[in-house]
């Protein structure tokens, strides 16, 4: 029994001994081979932006969001501090509630149209807003319905608090 195991541990070790070569040559092979050009595309963190709030009229500039393509920002409400998130998807703009109950995360990166959450991990479909996957999919992010007006967009604070208080009740 002590020759088998002595004889499986040399084994090993030519096998240790030869397989470096092996790599080396297989390394040099695959360096000769062009390497291909990535095009992948990384998530896109949300940027925070400041809007301009007049009693009940929010309003944001486009340009922060063509030039960030992801933001989010806080409004004051009767109901208390509400995140908002504006994000580029192709050539339209959409704004919804930007909370996640369970887990209270109030951010969401961009990835080729789905907004993942921060914290959770949790997958929305940025079209719809509607849950994909993860342990918070029940908590559909509800869309705030806009303007565009002087380069701004123009919003009510009541969409915005009527859009949260959606986000937060399941289903």
């Amino acid at each position: 029994m002590n020759s088998k195991l002595i004889g499986t541990i040399l084994l090993i070790m030519i096998a240790v001994a030869f397989v470096p070569g092996c790599l080396e040559n297989d390394t040099q092979a695959e360096a000769a081979v062009e390497p291909v050009a990535e095009s992948v595309v990384k998530p896109i963190a949300a940027t925070w932006i400041d809007p301009e709030v007049s009693g009940n009229i929010v309003t944001i500039p486009v340009q922060a969001i063509e030039e960030n393509v992801n933001t989010h920002f806080k409004v004051n409400a009767d109901t208390g501090e509400i995140a908002v998130m504006a994000y580029k998807l192709g050539d339209d703009i959409i704004v919804r509630s930007n909370v996640c109950p369970p887990c209270g995360s109030i951010g969401f990166s961009l990835d080729n149209g789905v907004l993942v959450c921060d914290s959770c991990r949790t997958r929305f479909d940025a079209s719809t807003g509607e849950g994909i996957q993860g342990s918070c999919v029940a908590y559909p992010k509800e869309n705030i319905p806009y303007t565009i007006s002087d380069g701004n967009v123009v919003m009510g604070l009541d969409a915005i608090v009527a859009a949260h208080l959606e986000t937060v009740q399941r289903g």
